[in-house]
């Protein structure tokens, strides 16, 4: 850094916080470190006695902390978000529209690997409304090495933004409730009010509802029936554990789905289905415990569902870190660990 005379200093970064002191009236910080003097913060820096200024010296090789956090939100930025003005070498990425939050791990472990730089975020695959903070990106000294930066945009590309947020698509759903204790109506049906509960949570509407028994084929035709009516996704309840008389895997199975699996790793959800039709459409059978717990398996998998991006058998496998439930006596899911393995 360098001593030089306040009237010559437009445009140089400012080593040190400047204080103001008005007796009885102010004492507050009027320039920050970093701040990069403007034409009009002269008379003021003059009137609080400040002749000369420590600035850092101009260097051809090194951006200024506010250029560089463009660079990192350049990085991560993608559609849907919109991000605050740099600040202190810092700015905080937002949502612009609801949708499922992903983030490129690999890229973004490998920037925060470099030195004097970081990126926040949020867990990947997590449901985000407008408004909702995905990220802050941060510098840490007042300047950088241009060299640095350059190897995050490297790092980043030019195509593929590390963050990205897939909208939520599926706007239609159909439920099949089987068991003959609801179809003949024995006991109250308590799990759709749940289902449907969940669905408006996310703007999906319900255009079908079919209860059927443990017949598997009345299960399988009454699939099909909701496909055919143009639910964009199918929600099974019921029938979903392994006694001889839960039919309803076997019905998803015949209705012409390709099973991703049958179990997932997590708990509660153990018992979890989903499948795929042709036409990309898909099937869950949802096990008991979707009826009673606030988080399950089906929470962790719907968003991802809604918007449409494929679920595979080793995305699944991969929930299993992650993937207990404590049973916390107050929930506060998705505000906790379940589901955050990566």
């Amino acid at each position: 850094m360098k001593l030089i005379e306040t009237k010559q200093a437009v445009g140089h970064v400012i080593c040190h916080d400047i204080t103001i002191i008005v007796k009885d009236k102010i004492k507050d910080t009027a320039f920050r470190k970093g701040h990069v003097v403007k034409e009009e913060d002269i008379p003021v820096l003059l009137s609080i006695g400040k002749d000369h200024l420590y600035v850092w010296e101009k260097d051809e090789t090194m951006y200024h902390e506010d250029e560089a956090a463009v660079i990192l939100a350049d990085a991560c930025e993608g559609k849907g978000m919109k991000r605050s003005n740099p600040k202190e070498g810092k700015i905080e990425l937002t949502a612009d529209c609801d949708g499922l939050f992903q983030v490129d791990v690999a890229r973004l472990t490998a920037i925060n690997s470099l030195e004097h730089m970081m990126i926040a975020t949020r867990h990947t695959n997590t449901a985000v409304k407008k408004g909702d903070k995905l990220a802050g990106t941060r510098i840490i000294p007042l300047v950088i090495e241009k060299e640095k930066m350059k190897a995050v945009s490297d790092i980043a590309g030019k195509e593929n933004p590390i963050l990205k947020i897939s909208p939520f698509v599926r706007k239609t759903a159909g439920i099949v409730t089987t068991g003959n204790e609801v179809f003949y109506g024995r006991i109250k049906d308590t799990f759709t009010p749940v289902i449907c509960e969940k669905m408006q949570q996310f703007g999906v509407e319900v255009i079908g509802h079919k209860i059927v028994g443990d017949d598997q084929e009345k299960i399988t035709e009454a699939i099909l029936e909701l496909k055919a009516q143009g639910a964009e996704m199918i929600l099974c309840t019921g029938g979903m554990s392994v006694d001889p008389d839960d039919r309803t895997p076997s019905a998803i199975k015949k209705s012409g789905a390709t099973i991703v699996s049958y179990g997932a790793p997590v708990l509660p959800g153990a018992m979890f289905l989903l499948g795929y039709f042709e036409d990309g459409t898909p099937i869950m059978g949802l096990p008991g415990c979707v009826m009673y717990a606030k988080a399950t398996i089906f929470d962790l998998v719907l968003p991802r569902i809604l918007a449409d991006v494929p679920v595979t058998k080793k995305d699944l496998a991969v929930m299993g870190h992650g993937g207990l439930c404590l049973g916390c006596e107050v929930c506060h899911y998705p505000s906790c660990g379940f589901g955050k393995g990566v």
